[in-house]
């Protein structure tokens, strides 16, 4: 799956469907089923009339082929999950490694944090930071706040702050935000609110290592002819938990997939126009009817998604059954 959406990466990003339809206002070409799916007579008759054909996986509502969209989606989908993995294995790495390499009050303290946010809902504390990171951008664009704030200032001076409103948008005008630049802002929100709940675990099974490290002889050795700890971190103790590292950064790639598909199929995750699995299968729930449904807008993107997050889990199972030698089997 990464192979096939990261190859054809260029040639999604270039493609073009046939004839534009949705820009020419030319509907009656939109929701065309998959090729190997027997047509109805009035899809048949609308293929006909335009000329157009449907792709191997149909064409959505706007005529475009569900194919190219699942390509560059699963893309996104991965790029965010393996971006997001990576933010999470590094907070969790540090958190724990600091937490079992210092003990004390450090440990106890950075142990109890990790408690409380264990405590909490995980989905509605994503959900509530990615909420909270896009009233941030929104307010930096609009700059709402900062006007209000201009106008009860200057209404202290007597003047009627509906006569102030005018002067607040001509000193602090909307800050001009390209499409481009807002995609990127949405996206690192995104990043961080998976990214930044998902080192939870990850915190807790480095520190059992570290502390369970810290009681070999070659660390005291070390320690004892006067390894300073910084050099004792990098070649000592890192090195010895590069294989937890490594299984459980594979396990947490399927995690930061599923919470973006989550949060993008309920809107607040990857936005149109760029597709992403669980913003595809957004679009294709609304196609499920009892007057016509077209399955296959939603079955395709949560079949793909099904299949990668399988393979993923069963690729750091495997790699914790071949790097850790408690699981080896005899």
């Amino acid at each position: 799956m990464l192979a096939a959406c990261l190859g054809s990466l260029p040639w999604t990003l270039t493609r073009v469907d046939g004839v534009p339809r949705y820009n020419a206002g030319d509907t009656a070409a939109g929701r065309l089923p998959p090729r190997w799916i027997t047509p109805t007579a009035d899809q048949a008759r609308r293929a006909e009339l335009t000329g157009l054909g449907g792709t191997w996986l149909g064409t959505d509502a706007l005529g475009r082929s569900l194919a190219v969209r699942m390509l560059l989606g699963g893309t996104i989908s991965l790029a965010v999950g393996l971006a997001a993995a990576a933010l999470a294995v590094v907070i969790g790495t540090l958190v724990g490694v600091t937490a079992g390499y210092l003990g004390g009050r450090t440990d106890a303290l950075l142990m109890r944090l990790v408690d409380v946010l264990f405590g909490l809902p995980y989905v509605l504390v994503v959900v509530l930071f990615a909420v909270a990171g896009d009233a941030l951008v929104a307010e930096y664009a609009s700059r709402e706040r900062a006007r209000a704030v201009w106008v009860r200032e200057h209404a202290r001076d007597g003047l009627d702050p509906e006569t102030l409103h005018a002067p607040a948008l001509a000193a602090l005008p909307p800050r001009p935000i390209g499409e481009g630049t807002r995609t990127a802002l949405d996206l690192g929100v995104m990043l961080l609110a998976i990214g930044g709940t998902g080192w939870l675990s990850m915190a807790r099974v480095i520190r059992g290592e570290v502390l369970s490290l810290k009681n070999h002889p070659f660390i005291e050795a070390a320690r004892s002819i006067g390894v300073p700890p910084g050099r004792l971190l990098a070649r000592h103790l890192l090195p010895n938990l590069a294989g937890t590292i490594v299984v459980y950064a594979t396990l947490t790639v399927p995690q930061a997939m599923l919470q973006e598909a989550f949060l993008s199929f309920l809107g607040i995750g990857v936005k149109p126009p760029l597709p992403s699995w669980g913003r595809l299968a957004a679009e294709g729930l609304g196609e499920i009817n009892p007057y016509q449904s077209n399955w296959w807008l939603l079955a395709a993107p949560c079949a793909a998604l099904a299949v990668t997050l399988l393979a993923l889990n069963l690729v750091g199972e495997g790699l914790r059954e071949h790097l850790d030698p408690r699981s080896r089997r005899s």
